[in-house]
């Protein structure tokens, strides 16, 4: 095997690895890239401002902040995690959805007990306002798995804020169509607003 075909090996074994694998792979104190940024009324954060030639994406989508708590793969599987298995839209069958909640996700944020909403906001620029309320009255979860593997970047991860709507009468009777219209796929910012 000559080294372009060892590369090209290599690169393609590399990438069929499990996102938790490559996350259990880097060392300790190390961060991988961040998936959810969150801003608004949160602690002290863990990264500066906006950069305006870097955050491209957060530029085009009008989002601003002095400070922010970004979270990687890593701390958001360091979260306990909760399983839900809704029935879902896309083709009206149960899977299986893990991830911590989304009420504990603005938690470790830092966010003050004021909190009381959130703006979830989705890489195709689709936004929500959900109450703080309503993401522990219905069990919002950020979804980092479905059916047992980390969600794909173009499917419907890397991550979703979703909840079981099978679970909730209200929901349910809706036609399972219009069950997750708070419910961002491609989830990347979410801003935490109080009062």
């Amino acid at each position: 095997m000559d080294k372009r075909q060892f590369i090209t090996a290599s690169a393609i074994a590399a990438a069929s690895l499990p996102a938790q694998v490559l996350a259990q792979q880097v060392p300790k104190g190390a961060r991988g890239p961040a998936l959810l940024t969150a801003t608004g009324a949160i602690g002290r954060g863990n990264r500066g401002a906006l950069d305006a030639a870097l955050d491209q994406m957060m530029v085009k989508q009008k989002i601003k902040f002095d400070r922010a708590h970004a979270f990687d793969f890593a701390a958001l599987a360091a979260l306990s995690a909760v399983t839900i298995k809704p029935t879902l839209e896309y083709d009206s069958k149960r899977h299986t959805l893990k991830g911590p909640l989304l009420t504990e996700v603005v938690r470790a944020t830092g966010a003050p007990a004021t909190a009381t909403r959130v703006l979830l906001r989705a890489v195709d620029g689709y936004n929500v306002v959900v109450s703080l309320a309503d993401a522990r009255k219905y069990r919002f979860i950020v979804a980092t798995h479905l059916d047992g593997q980390p969600m794909p970047l173009g499917g419907l991860g890397p991550l979703w804020a979703v909840y079981d709507a099978d679970r909730f009468a209200d929901m349910a009777a809706k036609p399972v169509t219009e069950r997750f219209g708070l419910c961002p796929w491609g989830l990347y910012h979410m801003e935490v607003m109080e009062s």
